[in-house]
């Protein structure tokens, strides 16, 4: 019971920053155009 609150701390944080994450790779632009990477194999 003990290591209980030192888990859901821990994972309570660890949801924190995934969150974060992917909400910064979605503004900082990471997911703008994802088919013209996949495209420009295909034109060389």
């Amino acid at each position: 019971m003990d290591i209980l609150y030192l888990l859901v701390p821990f994972s309570v944080g660890l949801i924190f920053f995934i969150i974060g994450a992917v909400w910064w790779a979605i503004h900082s632009g990471q997911f703008d155009d994802v088919e013209k990477e996949g495209e420009r194999i295909l034109k060389d």
